[in-house]
């Protein structure tokens, strides 16, 4: 139990809570519960479930668990569960098709990650760590069939997507049905005082309250939080347009990535859309982000700056903050004042020809600047390639024995390159 002054007053508290919020649909519960909780000195259990679908997070995730963390700083309990068990059968939320399952093998990988990666933000000290396997195995078959009873199939197909693909003739697998079921007995069994999770999720985050009744538990109160829109986002008619961010639609900056990579990748953001970001993952106040608005609209401040600092920011969180410092800094050098990086790859093509040159297309795939012939040649069309501060725009362009020579591919990409061409004599 947590003492008395350990808790902020109830408005304080409830205005960091709700920062960012999407759907409060028990905003008077929720009240009446951080009410109670500081009259009895007993902290909330605060619950967020992440299925570990793929081994990195990246900072659309960290929307949640920024939450999270404020909830800790609050005095609250917080419970990061870990859905090995649902995991298995597949979110089919916002899905017009079928999931496909993962294996034990491939959830139990990842979900190490998982908890490697999310102390970055949580306080390891605060946090409690839960796996759904540990009571959803339990059920059994019974279990399972008494879990289905609590809910019917007409409320279920009021589901968003479940109604869709229904109306559309496209296939629901009975087990997709089962996800919000198992979701929502989580909350039962964790007893939740209040559920996180994205905007995308709040049917499921219902249906845990709705268990938690049929179970005769105080229902758990719901707060959704936005879905961070990916890197290629932008404005149209003054609202942030673009698909959330994901691995799969390489849209995203991950928190494991290099402070250099994370920095390059969030200054390629729109203006518009880095007001977004500060909105969703920087730990400014409000109050200073609407001041650093008004001199960007005035002309006082340039956007860039702005953009710089939360990158120098966030890359700073997750490597350290002297690091993420540098890693703006070294950006400001490179890319802003278009000098060349402090530390540059060095690399040594060694190859065997009867020419003492190489095409530079087959350099830059020697040298792992490119993945394919055919990508670069795309680069190289795309005049994205410079040696030695020249454009080169020819795949066939002979690059001579010798060097070292420095390669830049694009904006992020630079290499000191040594070429060496051994005769077939010289293996004799």
């Amino acid at each position: 139990m947590t003492s008395l002054s350990a808790f902020p007053p109830v408005e304080d508290q409830l205005a960091l809570i709700l920062r960012g919020v999407v759907d409060n649909p028990a905003a008077s519960e929720l009240k009446a519960k951080l009410e109670r909780s500081l009259k009895t000195g007993k902290p909330l259990v605060v619950k967020a479930g992440f299925d570990p679908t793929a081994p990195d997070l990246h900072l659309g995730h960290t929307v949640l668990i920024t939450k999270m963390r404020q909830f800790q700083e609050l005095g609250h309990e917080v419970v990061f569960l870990i859905g090995d068990f649902t995991a298995m059968i597949g979110d089919p939320t916002g899905r017009n098709a079928t999931r496909r399952p993962l294996t034990r093998e491939e959830v139990k990988d990842n979900a190490e990650t998982y908890k490697a990666q999310v102390f970055k933000i949580l306080d390891p000290q605060k946090t409690r760590v839960a796996f759904n396997a540990s009571w959803l195995d339990a059920l059994g078959a019974v279990g399972v069939v008494e879990l289905a009873a609590k809910y019917t199939l007409a409320r279920m197909l009021e589901r968003e997507d479940f109604k869709t693909r229904f109306q559309g003739g496209i296939s629901i697998s009975v087990h997709e049905l089962l996800y919000p079921l198992m979701q929502g007995y989580d909350s039962v069994a964790l007893q939740a005082d209040v559920e996180l999770g994205g905007s995308d999720q709040l049917f499921n985050l219902l249906v845990g309250r709705q268990l938690m009744k049929e179970y005769g538990l105080e229902p758990q109160c719901v707060l959704t939080m936005p879905l961070l829109e990916g890197t290629d986002a932008v404005e149209l008619e003054g609202k942030i347009v673009g698909k959330k961010m994901s691995k799969s639609l390489d849209n995203y900056v991950g928190i494991q990535e290099a402070p250099g990579q994370m920095v390059g990748k969030l200054m390629s953001i729109g203006d518009p859309v880095m007001w977004r970001y500060l909105d969703l993952l920087s730990t400014r106040a409000t109050a200073d982000i609407a001041a650093a608005k008004a001199q960007v609209a005035a002309g006082a401040l340039h956007p860039m700056e702005v953009k710089l600092s939360l990158a120098g920011e966030l890359a700073g969180r997750y490597h350290g903050v002297d690091v993420g410092v540098e890693a703006a800094a070294e950006w400001k050098r490179v890319f802003s004042q278009r000098e060349v990086p402090k530390d540059i790859r060095e690399v040594t093509v060694d190859i065997t020809g009867e020419e003492d040159t190489i095409t530079i297309a087959s350099l830059l795939v020697a040298a792992g600047l490119a993945e394919s012939g055919k990508e670069a040649k795309r680069l190289l069309a795309g005049k994205a390639v410079k040696v030695d501060g020249e454009v080169v725009d020819q795949p066939g362009s002979p690059i001579r024995s010798g060097g070292p020579y420095l390669v830049k591919v694009g904006k992020l990409a630079y290499a000191r390159v040594t070429v060496r061409i051994n005769a077939p004599s010289d293996l004799v």
